[in-house]
């Protein structure tokens, strides 16, 4: 091998290589071969992981909102790298819907409660009364701990005995 690059936008090496007996030139592609990540759905079926369909589902939700696109990439690219860091070959489809959820919570409230509305069946106005409450209750006690000051230290942090 005398030439290594990167191809395919940092994907991939393009190697350039030379045969030791024959001395003819040759490239090569190498590119990390991902494992094949499933989605297992409410009804045991199973599906290839899309991360197209988390991004248009955060769209959806977002329609008409002040989001910013490249914040919602940033969400789908959260969810699709926890879920290719748990090691496993499938993941719950209710595990990327509470990870969406939680992703619009801390974005923005319309686009929770659209989403939230369709992803937990909220079935009628009580209900969703409730999950809009319990929003505002987590948002003010989120609002209360950030303007409190610490008056402890959160680790404990004790003197080294020699």
């Amino acid at each position: 091998m005398f030439d290594s690059r990167p191809a395919d936008e940092g994907e991939g090496i393009r190697r350039r290589r030379e045969c030791e007996s024959c001395h003819r030139r040759f490239t090569t592609f190498e590119r990390v071969e991902r494992v094949a990540l499933f989605v297992v759905k409410r009804n045991g079926r199973r599906e290839r992981f899309e991360r197209a369909k988390i991004l248009h589902g955060l769209r959806l939700a977002c329609e008409g909102r002040p989001v910013d696109d490249a914040a919602l990439e940033q969400i789908a690219d959260e969810i699709e790298r926890t879920a290719l860091e748990q090691g496993t070959e499938a993941i719950k489809s209710r595990d990327i819907g509470d990870a969406v959820i939680e992703g619009l919570r801390r974005l923005d409230d319309v686009a929770y409660v659209r989403f939230a509305s369709v992803y937990r069946r909220l079935g009628d106005v009580d209900r969703l009364v409730e999950e809009i409450q319990a929003l505002k209750a987590r948002k003010q006690m989120e609002a209360e701990r950030a303007s409190q000051v610490l008056l402890l230290p959160l680790t404990s942090q004790r003197p080294e005995r020699n």
